[in-house]
């Protein structure tokens, strides 16, 4: 079977192999990668050399115990449909990225994090245990204290170590779903940083809007939004779909300098100056861009590139207006960029990317080359700081800006499932190592 398959990028687009789960009996010569809901921006979800397995199809939620919050599903149960299970006997996931659209599997293969991290850490420390597949036959159940070296590989792993075939997570008891949100706007980056520290001992989530085109003495101006859910939040809505879509992609990018320019002076004026208190929705605070179907259609026919870095606390402020000044140098627009920190709560993934200090995203229209360019100079500033870039973000880093990203990636290596590859790991681990192609060497040098 042939589908499309993209991922949220759309930066490559084709028709693309699948196989069944139960095809998961090959070798590295039919290279198989699970596929959850193409939520990752770059080519971690792809295998253009190989066939994709959809996690998809007749997923479902096996069991959830309110007594205990523990929920048992199928890898490819989306969040938005535990939520919908869950949130009306007043339970919530504890960590969720800013979509709701994400399997079960695709959070703990990319250990998804959320606007708590400085509280609550990545979504792998949810993770009770989980039963995965590999293609030499068997069903291994993985938890902190059971095949725990293969636990901690799979969490954060990419898909590359199995197939993950159900999961049990641990929800968290809130009094409400919806948000006690506190917003106010800071007139430059300065005021981000000099606020933030309190804001994070304060609160459960918070999250930051920048605009990145602002200049001068505004650079890096924004909006903190800092939230707790509501003890008086009242009943929340379940899940819905999205009201409104994008059913074309259109034949250029909407979201250029002048709109975004535009859009940037609006959202920044509406903002109250100083913190204003107020119940938002939890969808509207977690997951507003989900209102919209297909909103990464806006970026047009080319597809998007989404550059996410985190760089060390002590040097995050000079960090981030490099950032932004390089893109401003390149004369490239950042639809969505978004500020926010990375607390010191270890994550149990081998290769999770989240680590303590600030993280910067910014999302850009593909405008071929020229963009490129801006992504390497972008990199190289991350590097200089010694930060990293996220994986399950790129389409483009290079070999060595991932081994800078990831030093012990040789450690996760000797856990990958022979059989299992992804175009990500391809361009970069493998070209740094390809000798590790070999699984019979692989786990030999492993085992020296």
């Amino acid at each position: 079977m042939r589908g499309g398959f993209d991922s949220w990028g759309r930066v490559v687009r084709r028709q693309r192999e699948t196989a069944g789960p139960d095809e998961l009996t090959g070798s590295a010569a039919d290279a198989l990668l699970p596929f959850g809901n193409g939520r990752s921006y770059g080519d971690s979800c792809h295998n253009d050399a190989g066939r994709l397995i959809p996690m998809r199809p007749e997923a479902v939620i096996r069991d959830f115990d309110p007594a205990t919050g523990l929920l048992t599903a199928d890898a490819g149960v989306l969040l938005s449909e535990i939520l919908a299970v869950v949130m009306p006997h007043g339970f919530f996931v504890e960590v969720t990225p800013g979509t709701a659209q994400v399997t079960v599997g695709g959070a703990i293969a990319n250990d998804v994090h959320g606007k708590n991290h400085h509280r609550r850490g990545t979504f792998g420390r949810s993770v009770e245990s989980f039963v995965l597949r590999t293609s030499d036959g068997k069903r291994s159940r993985c938890a902190h204290a059971e095949n725990a070296a293969l636990f901690r590989a799979t969490i954060g792993g990419m898909g590359l170590t199995g197939l993950i075939e159900t999961a049990t997570i641990r929800l968290m008891r809130v009094p409400s779903a919806n948000v006690r949100q506190t917003a106010f706007r800071f007139a430059s980056i300065d005021g981000y940083f000099d606020a933030i520290d309190e804001i994070d001992a304060r609160h459960e989530y918070s999250v930051s809007w920048i605009d990145q085109l602002a200049r001068g003495s505004s650079l890096g101006r924004g909006v903190l939004m800092a939230g707790d859910h509501a003890e008086d939040g009242g009943p929340a809505r379940a899940p819905a779909p999205p009201r409104l879509s994008v059913p074309v992609s259109p034949p250029v990018n909407l979201l250029n300098r002048v709109t975004l320019k535009a859009f940037n002076a609006l959202y920044f004026g509406r903002a109250p100056k100083t913190p204003k208190t107020a119940i938002v929705p939890w969808g509207s605070y977690f997951h507003p861009l989900d209102a919209i179907r297909d909103w990464n259609r806006l970026y047009g026919p080319r597809g998007l590139f989404q550059h996410q870095s985190v760089y060390p606390a002590e040097t995050a402020r000079e960090t981030t207006i490099r950032l932004i000044e390089c893109a401003q140098r390149h004369g490239v627009a950042s639809f969505l960029t978004v500020l926010k920190r990375f607390g010191d709560v270890p994550s149990p993934g081998m290769m999770s990317f989240p680590r303590p200090g600030f993280t910067l995203t910014l999302d850009f229209a593909n405008s071929g080359p020229a963009t490129l360019k801006m992504l390497d100079a972008l990199d190289e500033i991350v590097m200089r700081a010694g930060g990293a870039i996220n994986p399950y973000k790129d389409q483009r880093m290079s070999a060595a800006m991932f081994e800078a990203s990831f030093p012990d990636w040789r450690a996760f290596e000797a856990h990958r499932d022979p059989a299992l590859m992804s175009d990500f790991w391809r361009r970069t681990a493998m070209q740094l190592d390809p000798l590790a192609q070999d699984s019979t060497l692989r786990k030999a040098v492993a085992a020296s």
